[in-house]
């Protein structure tokens, strides 16, 4: 498509970037740097980015707005699902409280990738965390959906990979899950407490017989249900339709590892991207590291979904 063009936003090149969420009650994009442990805000009035160093942790996955709670979020911190308070302008965030903790059977891992339903439901999953065992060959992570009432991760998949993107399809009514290293996209069954079913395959990323291979990040999806997908190590994020379960447009990037997408700005017409600097096996140049504004598409996302958490006075 002619008409697409690709702009660096300000702020920092980061190691990891990842977890773009639009907020569209202050015209911000939030997003993190996993592995400094960064939350960063892009202000769209003032085209400005805000960091913010998060206290007491090792690592960021992803943060979310709690709803009806300004200046408070969930974020995915290695083990620990969190609240978290930011006014989006200090250098500092504060812990509010841990929400709950996968525990020390689980503690060579950690959160990646999570989002949140119509509900108000958070889904998250799990890889095996940089510090640990080769987390390229191990498939134990797990995929779970956050019980608020009872304070608890639901387990709903196992023998995971890498967790990575997740978002649900207004085209099918259908959600759609990716493991990066099953090279796929799976598509399942919602049921009324969140619950999956009737897993299957709608495409394979990998052809054995092929040289080439898309490995699979972050994922989101436009108002028409299509979904957007960010490759890593593959300078490109592609759109597939999920009814045909075909490629049907590849945006080139101006970098290689694409971490994650979301749809914003005023009129949710804007596609962004967040993307990583750290060296997998050659160094990383600028752009690496950047958020990409992708405008030109002639497509809209739908406002995306807060955390819906119960008010207790232990929160105040």
């Amino acid at each position: 498509m002619a008409d697409v063009k690709v702009e660096v936003l300000p702020g920092p090149f980061l190691q990891l970037g990842e977890g773009p969420h639009w907020d569209g009650e202050s015209q911000s994009l939030y997003y993190v740097c996993i592995l400094t442990s960064t939350l960063h805000r892009y202000d769209w009035r003032e085209n400005r980015t805000y960091t913010a160093k998060l206290e007491g942790s090792t690592y960021a996955s992803f943060v979310i707005p709690v709803k009806g709670r300004k200046g408070e979020f969930v974020v995915g911190s290695g083990t620990r699902l969190l609240l978290v308070r930011w006014d989006g302008l200090a250098e500092l965030a504060t812990i509010v409280k841990v929400l709950t903790d996968l525990g020390e059977e689980e503690a060579d891992h950690r959160f990646n990738d999570g989002k949140v339903d119509r509900e108000g439901r958070l889904y998250a999953g799990t890889m095996l965390a940089e510090d640990s065992r080769n987390h390229f060959e191990m498939d134990d992570g797990k995929f779970y959906r956050y019980d608020a009432g009872r304070g608890q991760m639901v387990p709903l998949k196992s023998k995971v990979h890498i967790s990575n993107g997740l978002t649900w399809s207004a085209r099918t009514g259908k959600f759609y899950y990716i493991d990066s290293f099953a090279f796929d996209i799976k598509e399942y069954t919602v049921d009324g407490e969140g619950n999956l079913g009737g897993e299957t395959v709608l495409i394979k990323l990998k052809d054995d017989e092929a040289a080439t291979e898309y490995i699979a990040d972050g994922m989101t999806s436009d108002a028409e249900g299509n979904l957007y997908v960010a490759v890593f190590a593959g300078s490109k994020i592609i759109k597939i339709n999920p009814e045909s379960a075909k490629i049907v447009q590849e945006i080139a990037l101006p970098v290689a590892q694409v971490t994650s997408v979301a749809f914003g700005g005023p009129n949710l017409d804007v596609l962004f991207a967040t993307t990583a600097a750290k060296e997998i096996s050659i160094p990383q140049e600028p752009p690496a590291g950047a958020v990409l504004k992708i405008t030109g598409l002639a497509a809209r996302g739908t406002p995306m979904n807060e955390v819906l958490l119960p008010t207790t006075s232990s929160d105040n």
